[in-house]
């Protein structure tokens, strides 16, 4: 396993994260394909014994059980100082505002209902999940620098944003004096890389991590085209975000499968290892064996330039999908309110 910093951050980090939405009791959440918690914990094993020290989870995963999953196997099968444990918080719901649950009141919760699921008292990264354009940005920056002057996140990252709205809030933060975010968690793979229009390059200029979810695009980049597995046909939101694209990726899957035969490797591997010459550590699930296999096997492959280029050539602009859809609609809806706001004034 190689390591890395965390952008900014005083952490260390496995460059491929073991995303652990995967886990969880199944009858508590949107999922129907996670596993229990005794295959959980093996995968959990697995990971760690392959070297990699970066667990990703959120409090939404299953109504937390895959915080409570996580946090139990690394308690039994590590020590703390050395996992590197981010999780990650919604926004406040429409009953929180209703009562008039601040921000900051909002995040002090939700921190510590996590750190009651992980059995922990305090997680390296905590992450803002997804843009809430119902509580103010002071609020929420405030409420994260709380947490890290209590103690309870070491460091806090942002997931599903614009490029825009990541610079604003480090820009909040550097001028009250907040923690400022040192990592993003955006949705970027071989067959979907509209992070690269403008994101990539902020974080390569202010030396923000760029820890990927999607990485193999729910499987799409590890099988080849018309292979399909339990998740494939049960994960609807992968669906939503991939099937209207799928002939135009089709031809990138299969330079992906072409390459994996040249080097004698799995696609998995391939897609990752292309992967990881962009970004810091992507976020990686594994609900079987070989699936942690693959991500040890990605760390240690060198694609060439040549390869790089063959494999990005036939990708075309895609629409935004899943999450940063709705973004966009919430973004617009706010962007309305505001104009109006600005014409009565």
């Amino acid at each position: 396993m190689r390591y890395t910093k965390l952008g900014n951050a005083d952490l260390t980090v496995s460059r491929v994260c073991l995303g652990c939405m995967g886990f969880g009791d199944p009858a508590r959440g949107q999922h129907t394909w996670t596993l229990d918690e005794e295959h959980s914990r093996a995968i959990i094993r697995q990971a760690l014994e392959a070297g990699i020290n970066f667990f990703d989870t959120a409090i939404a995963y299953q109504s937390g059980t895959s915080e409570q999953y996580l946090g139990r196997a690394l308690r039994d099968f590590a020590r703390r100082d050395d996992v590197v444990v981010a999780t990650k918080f919604l926004p406040r719901t429409n009953e929180e505002i209703s009562a008039g649950v601040s921000g900051q009141e909002h995040i002090r919760r939700m921190l510590d209902r996590s750190l009651q699921n992980l059995g922990m008292d305090h997680v390296d990264l905590y992450i803002y999940h997804m843009w809430d354009y119902q509580t103010p940005l002071f609020d929420i920056m405030d409420g994260l620098n709380e947490a890290v002057k209590a103690g309870k996140a070491r460091h806090i990252g942002i997931s599903n944003c614009y490029a825009y709205q990541l610079a604003q809030a480090n820009a909040l933060a550097e001028k009250e004096g907040f923690a400022k975010f040192v990592s993003v968690q955006g949705h970027y793979n071989l067959i979907f890389r509209e992070e690269e229009r403008e994101m990539a390059r902020l974080c390569h200029a202010d030396n923000i991590a760029m820890t990927p979810y999607s990485a193999l695009a729910g499987g799409r980049l590890s099988r080849h085209p018309g292979e399909t597995s339990k998740r494939l046909e049960e994960d609807g939101y992968a669906r939503l975000k991939y099937d209207q694209t799928r002939q135009q990726d089709e031809a990138i899957i299969r330079r992906v499968a072409e390459l994996a035969d040249a080097h004698g490797t799995t696609m998995t591997a391939v897609a990752l290892a292309w992967l990881m010459t962009r970004v810091t550590a992507p976020v990686v699930g594994a609900t079987k064996p070989h699936h942690i296999a693959g991500m040890a096997a990605a760390v240690e492959l060198q694609l060439t330039p040549e390869e790089c280029a063959y494999l990005e050539a036939p990708y075309v602009p895609h629409a935004l999908v899943g999450v940063m859809a709705q973004n966009t609609a919430a973004s617009a809806q706010s962007a309305h309110v505001w104009s109006v706001g600005e014409q009565t004034i």
